[in-house]
């Protein structure tokens, strides 16, 4: 039996044609939306969404382009083939996708998504934000493709728990805020996930870092040196937290622990953890700080974290200081002096009173790398830093930067000039790296040899 037998019966003309019998297609942007939405509310009428759920994806499809066919030949309306299929894919996107969304959640170059609310909606393409014509109905509309979002992950948002984070189902990252308090209508941030992750090769293509500073993160992955990954919101952190995690050995046990999972880790002993936040009654909370703790029993080589943002960064500092050497972990900062700062101020979170130098203690030892990320002016990301931490003097956190990348200017279209290069400092873990068989020449350190970008 098909779809189309299961139809209930017609109901009202969805449009009434004009005195030329006919209406003439395409309306004006404003009175399209209406007509389309009209479309999906009578197809709608005409179908059990639950039956649906049933067929395959591809027999959904026919059978609404049938039906909306039908509607357009009850409506006198006049379409050619293009504007067909593009009703229809629409009118699909809003029965079985995210709406309005889908183009953009389809299109390759577009790395974030932010609809401010119904009327207004940008992307991210090469680091730069454009204003797209993409709407949504009214915010009822936007709310329901919200609310299809959230519920795909189990999570919920309303008046009383007006803020959620959740996934997509490719992985990409989804924020949303809806009144109270959002005071103008429903917020909705998605960070794009990259179907096809990018490689070290494809950063230094992009000439994010250099071959030299690859060959180190590689290096640094398989000696299983501790590594923070330090920067700014959009700067590249968790795409770098994933290469270096690429680096692992296939031979270890890998815990990941992340409050919305957009890790790729493609080795075949990962185990995955999701914090989850609290239910309407606010019970069941799971946060990064019992995960971590969790994580500990279950005999991991190695943990990453997807970013500390609490108490949790004592027990990650624990964690690193107890065995569980290569762990990663990421961090917002500016700089990497900026970094230890915030992780000083995290750990005294934790609740336990510790004086400041036994923390820094516990830091500097912890941590032997800190890799910072930033995005230019001009939307290009880059590595800008790598540097060691050597030990304590005093009550000071000491470190040596190994490479470096120095802004010289700025082009006529905004470009930002600079060239990436080596300090001439010799690191501390150059041994370990030998000892694990990883060891680089010594040319890799040298200061002469400039990479312009």
């Amino acid at each position: 039996m098909s779809i189309r037998d299961q139809l209930s019966s017609p109901s009202q003309p969805a449009f009434i044609a004009n005195g030329h019998g006919a209406i003439q297609f395409p309306p004006t942007p404003a009175n399209y939306r209406s007509f389309k939405r009209t479309i999906h509310e009578t197809v709608l009428d005409r179908v059990e969404l639950e039956r649906l759920a049933r067929f395959p994806q591809e027999q959904v499809r026919q059978e609404i382009n049938t039906l909306v066919s039908i509607i357009i030949e009850e409506e006198k309306i006049l379409l050619n083939d293009a504007e067909r299929r593009l009703l229809t894919s629409e009118v699909y996107d809003e029965m079985f996708g995210f709406g309005p969304l889908e183009p953009l959640l389809q299109d390759p170059t577009v790395s974030d998504i932010l609809v401010n609310t119904a009327k207004q909606t940008f992307v991210e393409r090469r680091g730069k934000l454009e204003l797209t014509d993409v709407t949504f109905y009214d915010d009822a509309h936007l709310m329901k493709v919200i609310e299809k979002i959230v519920s795909r992950v189990g999570r919920r948002i309303d008046e009383t728990s007006p803020m959620v984070d959740a996934r997509l189902p490719d992985g990409s990252r989804v924020n949303a805020i809806i009144p109270p308090s959002a005071i103008d209508g429903p917020l909705l941030s998605i960070r794009r996930f990259a179907v096809n992750p990018l490689q070290v090769a494809n950063l230094v293509e992009l000439k994010s870092l250099t071959p030299p500073m690859a060959q180190l993160l590689q290096a640094l992955a398989h000696a299983k040196v501790n590594v923070l990954v330090s920067g700014g919101t959009g700067s590249g952190k968790t795409t770098l937290l994933n290469i270096l995690s690429g680096f692992i050995p296939e031979s270890e046990r890998v815990v990941t622990i992340e409050d919305a999972a957009e890790l790729q880790l493609r080795q075949p002993h990962v185990l995955r953890l999701e914090t989850r936040p609290p239910n309407i009654e606010g019970k069941g909370e799971i946060t990064q700080r019992a995960l971590v703790r969790n994580a500990l029993r279950m005999r991991p080589d190695r943990i990453i974290l997807g970013e500390v943002r609490g108490g949790e960064a004592l027990d990650m500092l624990n964690a690193m200081n107890t065995g569980h050497e290569g762990s990663l972990t990421t961090i917002h900062a500016n700089t990497p002096r900026d970094a230890l700062t915030r992780l000083e101020n995290m750990v005294s979170m934790a609740g336990l009173n510790l004086p400041p130098k036994a923390i820094r203690q516990q830091i500097s030892s912890a941590i032997t790398v800190i890799v910072q990320a930033s995005r230019l002016t001009d939307g290009r990301r880059k590595i800008v830093s790598i540097q060691e931490i050597t030990g304590m003097e005093g009550e000071i956190i000491n470190m040596q930067e190994i490479f470096t990348f120095q802004r010289t200017g700025v082009g006529q279209d905004g470009t930002v000039n600079g060239h990436f290069r080596a300090t001439g400092v010799y690191p501390k873990f150059a041994e370990r790296l030998r000892v694990f068989g990883v060891g680089l020449p010594d040319e890799t350190y040298d200061p002469a040899k400039r990479f312009d970008v």
